[in-house]
């Protein structure tokens, strides 16, 4: 191959063709001999980064089906992917259910970016037909106890056979990747107050998954199968596993606490078994509201990935949209709930006729739900979807956002700030108390409004 063809393909490696040609020539050496490769395709869901399956065909006997997870091209974590792949080789040592790991590479000449390759395994990821369908029914019975036995055996993985997972102070490291998005919110002030107050008891450090959670487990009827995404494993409070899969985004509108599976008492018992020593409960919600927080800030900073031009998407814009539900979820795990939001709609101008712009754009939510959907599939049919509900939370923004916007300004005005920022300001440092009843009613009333706007279903999940 020529320079300028390797430069050519290099610029097209989001082209299905280049990249199905760019693995075949890359499995022609890790599988030693003739390789096509067949039915490529980018799966939904994975907003850091992307997953493509595919089939590895050989000149004789049965095609492989493999399954490829790459940096965007462009944003290349190299590091990161070789400790994912250190860590998914020693997951498998240590009895972790994993897909088995086929290469892996960190020059982006291969496939574009840093890649790992592994084997397809079978089953289900999405979590809401796991936690609804007939077929996972037996597999959902033992979950959360057989979630705690695995996330047992990643804790006895030896932190040396994982080179670079780094260790760091929780709090500060979540205050440090808050501060940096420069947007600051009462909300995560008053969060990252109380897990300073209430931090538990250290224990040893382990191996930590770090995303370890409903939607990152592929599950069969019969159990779980593998567990997927090692791209944040670090050093750490083994706990840190155990309270981010009790987030309660990651139950899908189920209302069992371990992902929507079982309780968490099932959840250290199973772990116990394993370990040999069963968590503390309490500790265990600290890191539930730390995770909180955590997927919080992680939303808002995959949204500064379009609004700064790095990674323009739909999806990743839409997910700062999302930063209200864990806003909510957030006050729920401090046993602050949520009263019902009050809509206010506003009058319709008269100024620009029929269709007003709501009417527009109820057209274009039922356009792309009812014409581009049912016409398309995989990432596209997914991207309309979320384009959807990006309109209808305009929509919604449009009939109540200025009876909220006067509510907003009363709220700061008896707090005697300009916006969010001064009040955020202002709780950190120690002019208004972050356990302030008042200051936590009004904190409360701003993200109820919020998520009235962006996801008002949100509400009514159980929690």
């Amino acid at each position: 191959m020529t320079a300028s063809a390797t430069v050519h393909e290099r610029a097209d490696v989001g082209d299905p063709a280049v990249l199905a040609g760019l693995l075949a020539r890359r499995l022609r050496t890790v599988l030693d001999g003739e390789v096509s490769v067949a039915n490529l395709r980018r799966l939904t869901g994975g907003a850091s980064r992307e997953t493509w399956a595919f089939e590895a065909v050989p000149a004789t006997g049965a095609p492989r089906r493999l399954v490829l997870r790459r940096d965007p091209p462009g944003t290349g974590r190299p590091e990161g992917m070789a400790r994912e792949a250190a860590a998914i080789a020693a997951a498998e040592r240590a009895g972790v259910p994993v897909p088995h790991l086929v290469d892996h590479g960190v020059d982006p000449a291969v496939v574009g970016a840093p890649y790992l390759m592994t084997e397809h395994v079978d089953g289900e990821t999405i979590a809401r037909r796991l936690l609804r369908e007939s077929r996972f029914s037996r597999a959902r019975e033992s979950m959360a106890a057989d979630l705690g036995r695995t996330v047992a055996r990643i804790h006895s993985i030896p932190v040396a056979t994982v080179p670079g997972a780094e260790a760091y102070d929780p709090v500060e490291h979540l205050r440090q990747t808050y501060d940096a998005l420069g947007e600051p919110l009462p909300s995560i002030e008053i969060a990252l107050a109380w897990l300073q107050r209430n931090r538990p008891e250290p224990v040893a450090e382990t191996v930590v998954h770090g995303d370890f959670r409903n939607g990152n487990l592929i599950i069969a009827p019969e159990g779980l199968a593998a567990v997927l995404d090692w791209e944040v494993v670090h050093r750490g409070d083994p706990r840190e596993d155990l309270g981010w899969l009790c987030v309660k985004c990651w139950r899908f509108g189920a209302a069992p606490a371990v992902g929507g599976f079982g309780t968490v008492d099932d959840l250290l018992d199973g772990y116990a078994e394993v370990a040999g020593w069963r968590p503390d409960p309490e500790a265990v919600r600290w890191w539930q509201v730390y995770g909180t927080a955590r997927w919080a800030v992680g939303c808002r900073g995959m949204a500064e990935r379009h609004l700064s031009g790095e990674t323009p998407s739909v999806e990743l814009v839409a997910i700062g949209r999302r930063v209200c539900e864990q806003e909510h979820d957030l006050f729920l795990a401090l046993g602050i709930p949520a009263e019902a939001p009050v809509l206010a709609e506003a009058p319709r101008s008269d100024l620009h006729g029929l269709p007003a712009s709501r009417d527009l754009l109820a057209a274009v939510a039922m356009f792309l739900r009812e014409d581009v959907m049912p016409g398309t599939e995989g990432r596209l049919r997914f991207n309309a979807r979320v384009a959807a509900n990006v309109v209808d939370g305009v929509e919604r923004e449009l009939a109540f956002g200025a009876d909220q916007e006067r509510r907003h300004r009363e709220r700061l005005a008896r707090f005697g700030q300009a916006d969010q920022r001064a009040l955020a300001d202002a709780i950190r440092s120690g002019v208004l108390a972050p356990d302030d009843p008042d200051l936590l009613a009004a904190v409360r009333a701003a993200i109820t409004d919020r998520l009235a706007v962006a996801n008002p279903k949100y509400l009514a999940h159980p929690g």
